[in-house]
């Protein structure tokens, strides 16, 4: 009998990130684990919503964790880092304020019972890889390719909230790269920030962050460099022609989701794995380690 959980994908996942979506999706399905949308879901406000009403910003997140509540679920699957942490956040500070609990359960018409447990798939598919009990489900390895795992700032910070890994060197991707074949690299800017939505009205600041981040990676020996998150892997991918025109370097990286990479190992086809939306092309990496 499969696994349940309930899976909130939020918005980009819909839109801009469907082959984080469409990897996640497929790599699930083939470690026996149901994933169940809540219906009517809405938005999370992500960070946009706490420059407007603050309450707002608490009750957008609690509307999506009650809807879950309801459907019986214990567990949610948040891929998206922002959505992960406006979730975590928001059960915080219901927590930390009866007066905010208060606000919230007036907007929303009802209380939260606080039975949901936020997860990020990354803690969930590791410990079924990295612990043996997925092992039988792998047909091939990744040939100790060598990948920088990037986990971004918004999965470990604030780490109180967050409690995910150790905030200044997680290493649950890096466990799982490494029990698929993988070998990740050491580097310094394993969580460093690589300027998330500023992409949209100060790109200036996320092409030096994005470059300074490749450039540590492809300094220590990286041939890929894994993500969690799709604001994350959008900036490094996208970015890699206009840093390279503005900053005289020649990078051409590939950005991929552990999920996809996770994936090859599984057998899942490129197509159904999303290999082909990305920018820089991954696939004569992955060719010379036979999974393209």
């Amino acid at each position: 009998m499969a696994d349940l959980y309930a899976y909130y994908p939020g918005c980009s996942l819909h839109a801009s990130a469907k082959e984080y979506d469409r990897s996640l999706k497929a790599v699930f399905a083939k470690l026996n684990i149901e994933l169940e949308e809540p219906k009517g879901w809405v938005c999370c406000g992500a960070s946009a919503t706490y420059c407007i009403d603050e309450s707002l910003a608490v009750s957008l997140p609690v509307q999506n964790l009650r809807s879950i509540e309801k459907m019986g679920l214990g567990e949610v699957v948040v891929p998206c880092a922002a959505c992960f942490q406006r979730l975590k956040t928001a059960v915080h500070e219901m927590k930390e304020s009866a007066e905010t609990e208060r606000r919230v359960e007036q907007i929303l018409g009802g209380k939260y019972g606080y039975s949901v447990a936020v997860r990020h798939p990354l803690e969930i598919v590791e410990k079924l890889v990295s612990g043996g009990a997925a092992k039988d489900m792998l047909i091939g390895n990744l040939g100790q390719m060598r990948v920088a795992c990037y986990y971004g700032c918004m999965l470990v910070r604030p780490p109180k909230i967050m409690g995910f890994d150790q905030p200044e060197d997680p290493l649950t991707m890096d466990r799982l790269i490494s029990a698929i074949g993988g070998s990740p690299v050491q580097w310094s800017y394993k969580v460093d920030c690589c300027g998330a939505s500023l992409t949209l009205n100060e790109p200036d600041i996320v092409v030096k962050l994005a470059k300074d981040i490749i450039e540590d990676a492809v300094e220590s020996g990286a041939e890929v460099i894994a993500v969690g998150c799709q604001l994350c892997q959008a900036n490094l991918d996208m970015r890699q022609a206009r840093i390279n025109a503005q900053y005289s370097t020649d990078f051409h990286i590939p950005i991929l989701y552990f999920s996809q990479l996770l994936g090859l190992t599984l057998g899942i086809g490129a197509k159904k794995l999303g290999l082909r939306k990305h920018i820089v092309d991954p696939m004569p990496v992955l060719a010379r380690y036979g999974l393209a």
